[in-house]
């Protein structure tokens, strides 16, 4: 299996008035904008995907739902409230087993709890020093996470990487 890890986009600042829960705040405009760019770098560098599983929080929602414009596949998005921080890595795994027979995956999540499950994934310690950037992705493979919940991270790439591909 192949997991993209993508961390949502720039969201609108915790604590601005009108978004005092923090699980509805949306994307920027220019955090909308920006991940639009890195969703095309994505689909031009090739990366394919099968299906994507998100966080239900507004802003991971609404980066979900970019990447499946580009990829045409806005019926290939479902939510998962083990994505919600700070999450239950040992109940991720088994969802994705139990629902999500695919090739290829995307997780849209949150940090710090995506660095921490880029790290658990690849070194079973949940503090491998791991940094993700806003609308970042990080592309993991694995023949046996459904096993042993154990990854190799193939490339993690800063948001304006992504940009120029």
């Amino acid at each position: 299996m192949n997991l993209y890890i993508v961390r949502h986009a720039i969201a609108v600042d915790r604590g601005t008035e009108g978004y005092e829960d923090d699980s509805q705040r949306p994307l920027t405009d220019a955090g909308s904008k920006k991940m639009k760019k890195i969703a095309k770098g994505l689909h031009r560098f090739g990366i394919q995907l099968d299906s994507i599983l998100t966080s239900p929080y507004v802003r991971a929602r609404d980066t979900a739902k970019i990447l499946a414009e580009r990829y045409s596949m806005e019926d290939k998005v479902f939510f998962s409230d083990t994505l919600i921080p700070p999450g239950n890595f040992e109940s991720l795994v088994f969802e994705i087993h139990e629902k999500y027979d695919v090739a290829n995956l995307a997780l849209v999540g949150h940090e710090p709890m995506l660095s921490s499950l880029i790290s658990w994934l690849t070194t079973g310690d949940k503090d491998a020093r791991i940094m993700l950037k806003k609308g970042g992705v990080a592309y993991l493979s694995s023949d046996t996470i459904y096993q042993d919940g154990r990854a190799t991270l193939q490339w993690l790439l800063t948001p304006s990487i992504m940009v120029e591909l």
